[in-house]
């Protein structure tokens, strides 16, 4: 076969074997509606509200991102409606101050951040998964220092035109239990979703 031909062929195979590697990398991506961009956004300000509102002791503002059944779980435990989980996070955030405080004793300035998001949505309900940061002026001469990281595992319900976080679990990578994995986060959120969609 002469050498051009044969270059020829195999440059074919190559373009045929990508464009297949394509489509199905496309394929097992998700299809979104035509209000994601809409949904998306407001379960965006949703969790931004509840940092704030975490990191400046507004609980009122905290316990209203949550859904009036909404469920929340982190390191001390499940609390399940407004009231158990304004109980839950003030009594925690009482004794913060033994986890992060200045060099004088007293308590740090916590700032909660949240880096990437992938977020599903499949009509009235959605899923998250989001990694979140945390840091403090609990450092040498009270400059920053990073605290904590985990991931954020939501489900949000969109109730009466407004979405509402229905649960989330903090997962804190660091702590034996409450670490993700070993699957990818953003699979297991999708499996969720297409079970959904059945």
């Amino acid at each position: 076969m002469p050498r051009f031909v044969a270059r020829a062929v195999l440059t074919a195979a190559v373009l045929i074997t990508t464009g297949a590697l394509s489509m199905t990398a496309q394929a097992k991506q998700p299809t979104y509606s035509a209000h994601y961009a809409e949904d998306r956004s407001e379960i965006e300000d949703l969790m931004a509200r509840y940092l704030f509102a975490i990191d400046y002791f507004d609980w009122d503002s905290y316990v209203e991102t949550f859904a009036p059944d909404g469920e929340l779980t982190f390191a001390s435990g499940t609390s399940k409606g407004r009231d158990a989980i304004r109980a839950a996070v003030t009594s925690f955030s009482s004794r913060i101050g033994q986890f992060y405080h200045t060099e004088d004793g007293k308590p740090a300035k916590l700032r909660h951040v949240i880096l990437q998001s992938s977020i599903r949505v499949e009509g009235n309900h959605a899923w998250g998964r989001t990694l979140w940061v945390e840091m403090a002026n609990h450092g040498p001469g009270d400059t920053m220092k990073m605290g904590t990281y985990g991931i954020y595992e939501d489900e949000f319900s969109k109730i009466g035109g407004h979405w509402f976080i229905q649960k989330r679990n903090v997962l804190n990578e660091f702590l034996k239990g409450r670490n993700s994995g070993p699957n990818n986060p953003v699979r297991d959120m999708d499996a969720l979703a297409e079970a959904a969609r059945k």
